[in-house]
């Protein structure tokens, strides 16, 4: 039986779903992101693409390239329930299906030659599904495995779909170039140029020996990559390594009172997340970004792990003591990680904590029902309401 692996990745996600609501955006330049002078770009619908915005820009950047765009801050709730959308057509097609984010997914379609006589039919009918059901594109890659899928769905974008045949690899690979090679970074690229490889073909036919001398062990996996080698299976499910939040400000803060109530605001997001996703954690990680840029993560460890937001503050709050604060902060992020199933830390129930517990729940509740600004802490309440 061969092996049938399809990658679907939806078209500018976050601003086609903006433009397929809104017929005022259709046609016309949409950038999803970040909205404030540091914020960053999410999503550009491909009408922006043209004038060169792409996501990971900083929108500051975006705005000069492409001025008379619609600049949106988006709508995670609303797309969160589009890509459940998605995923429940993926799911009528495949019982292996792997999502990577909101927007693309993996799905394993070997062995389905009894209910299709090619697997390009049934990344066909996940595109015309999405497209009548959802009125948003997808591109499709269809290869024997995950890297050449994913990398054949990025080939045809927008609206594409891409076979790469068992006997198409090393022709599909020989000329793409090493940037598209899975994993690789900047530092990668720049290495792997500086020795004379430019293309996936080039380093597919490297001499092992000098790959090793540059990249040590790594030199056997990309040489696997560029022949078109990879086993890694479809996952139908993952289990998130670490749950958290960060914001990066208008204006670098200094003041440790202003610190110390958004690490609360982004605490108390981070507790509210564990518990929807059933999980309790036991690290509590804080990121700084400073306002030259320098960044560094501090982390403490509990004893018992928790959901809840005060204590996630708590151990933020004091790992933040001990941080000397030479200049302003430009980001902060609190992430929870040492993860494991809320069901099985029994021993929450027999602290004092319980009660506690009971309470955020009553309030994830309200918020669920009323939305985000049902309930707050005086606190975190903005000024001018205070």
């Amino acid at each position: 039986m061969q092996r049938w692996i399809i990658h679907v990745d939806m078209d500018a996600f976050f601003a086609a779903v903006e433009q397929r609501d809104d017929p005022a955006l259709r046609g016309r330049p949409v950038v999803v992101g970040g909205v404030g002078p540091r914020g960053v770009v999410s999503t550009a619908s491909y009408e922006a693409r043209r004038f060169g915005v792409h996501s990971a820009m900083p929108m500051s950047e975006a705005r000069r390239l492409c001025p008379h765009a619609v600049f949106m801050p988006g709508d995670h709730r609303k797309y969160t329930r589009v890509a459940g959308e998605i995923r429940a057509i993926l799911a009528a097609f495949s019982p292996l299906v792997e999502p990577l984010s909101l927007d693309e997914a993996f799905l394993d379609a070997s062995g389905m030659e009894w209910l299709y006589k090619d697997p390009k039919d049934i990344a066909a009918a996940i595109k015309a599904k999405i497209r009548d059901e959802l009125a948003l594109t997808a591109s499709a890659g269809v290869a024997p495995n995950k890297f050449l899928a994913k990398l054949a769905s990025d080939w045809g974008k927008p609206d594409g779909l891409v076979v790469v045949r068992h006997d198409e690899i090393a022709a599909f690979l020989r000329a793409m170039p090493v940037s598209r090679l899975w994993g690789a970074g900047e530092k990668t690229v720049a290495l792997l140029k500086g020795i004379g490889i430019n293309t996936i073909g080039q380093l597919a036919d490297a001499d092992e020996v000098i790959l090793r001398r540059h990249f040590g062990q790594q030199a056997g996996e990309m040489r696997r990559l560029a022949r078109g080698e990879d086993d890694r299976p479809v996952v139908p499910e993952h289990e998130p390594k670490s749950i958290g939040n960060e914001v990066t400000f208008d204006e670098d803060l200094r003041s440790r009172d202003d610190i110390g109530t958004c690490l609360l605001a982004l605490s108390q997001k981070v507790g509210r997340r564990l518990r929807q996703a059933g999980y309790a954690g036991r690290t509590v990680t804080v990121k700084i970004r400073f306002g030259s840029f320098r960044t560094i993560t501090r982390s403490r460890t509990l004893g018992e792990a928790t959901l809840l937001g005060d204590t996630i503050y708590e151990t933020a709050q004091a790992i933040m003591a001990d941080i000397e604060l030479a200049e302003g902060v430009r980001l902060l992020g609190v992430t929870l990680s040492n993860l494991q199933v809320y069901g099985s830390q029994t021993s929450l129930f027999a602290t004092d904590d319980d009660k506690k517990l009971k309470a955020s729940v009553a309030v994830d509740h309200l918020k669920d029902k009323f939305g985000e600004g049902a309930i707050t802490r005086g606190r975190l309440m903005p000024k001018k309401e205070k």
